[in-house]
């Protein structure tokens, strides 16, 4: 069975972020209590390459009904590690985002921005043997989210991610380089340290991007541990 070291929760959002007004109604008040990891967390779920279909990956092509999605094309890549730096294949990543114009394909969302009939703004993919992941998809807008006075989210990506078991189990949020929006965004700045808030840039990479087609962003992912990807609370 494996075991995880504990959480460093310094490099996590706290629960309850001021800023961050719906927190302060959802979040617990107290304590999260330590258990001790069982066979139940280190020990699944796990998931096979037959979970991915043929198009998952590819959010510019799996939503296509009349023509392309509209908006810039960016290729992500990263690699998905365990604690200790180890690589971690077999690791389903699945992500959600709004489209270009900054509106996501749910019902709730009521932003006064087009919906794209390309673009679902949804897929998923593996890691390989080496750690590794790739998904095309278009680069998201920014919309405002009623958060305080003139509030806006930044461009980003969800990230969802199975790790070998439970207890790495992580749901995130990848930002992109240069974003004027971050420093003003208190998602983005709930997680306090500036070392910790780093990781959940992207980085820009002319080796990643294809010659007339995506732009590259490299975005790693660790699990758990020190170094680890902070967490969407």
């Amino acid at each position: 069975m494996s075991t995880f070291k504990p959480r460093d929760w310094g490099s996590h959002a706290p629960f309850i972020a001021p800023g961050y007004k719906s927190t302060i109604l959802r979040g617990p008040t107290r304590a999260p209590l330590a258990i001790k990891s069982g066979l139940t967390e280190g020990a699944g779920p796990r998931f096979a390459p037959a979970s991915v279909r043929k198009l998952d990956f590819d959010l510019t092509k799996n939503g296509i009904t009349n023509g392309e999605p509209l908006g810039e094309r960016i290729v992500v890549h990263g690699k998905v590690m365990d604690t200790d730096g180890r690589p971690q294949p077999d690791i389903l990543v699945e992500v959600w985002q709004a489209n270009a114009a900054g509106r996501y394909v749910h019902k709730v969302d009521q932003h006064d921005a087009p919906l794209d009939p390309n673009f679902r703004g949804s897929g998923r993919c593996m890691t390989d043997a080496n750690g590794n992941y790739v998904f095309y998809t278009i680069k998201p807008g920014a919309y405002p989210w009623g958060n305080h006075f003139n509030a806006w989210r930044p461009n980003h990506i969800h990230l969802s991610l199975f790790g070998p078991g439970f207890a790495t189990r992580l749901v995130t949020q990848m930002y992109f380089p240069g974003d004027p929006l971050l420093e003003l965004d208190p998602i983005f700045l709930g997680t306090e340290d500036a070392a910790a808030r780093e990781r959940l840039i992207s980085k820009f990479s002319i080796e990643k991007t294809e010659e007339g087609f995506a732009l590259g962003y490299q975005f790693d992912i660790v699990l758990r541990g020190r170094n680890a990807t902070p967490m969407e609370n």
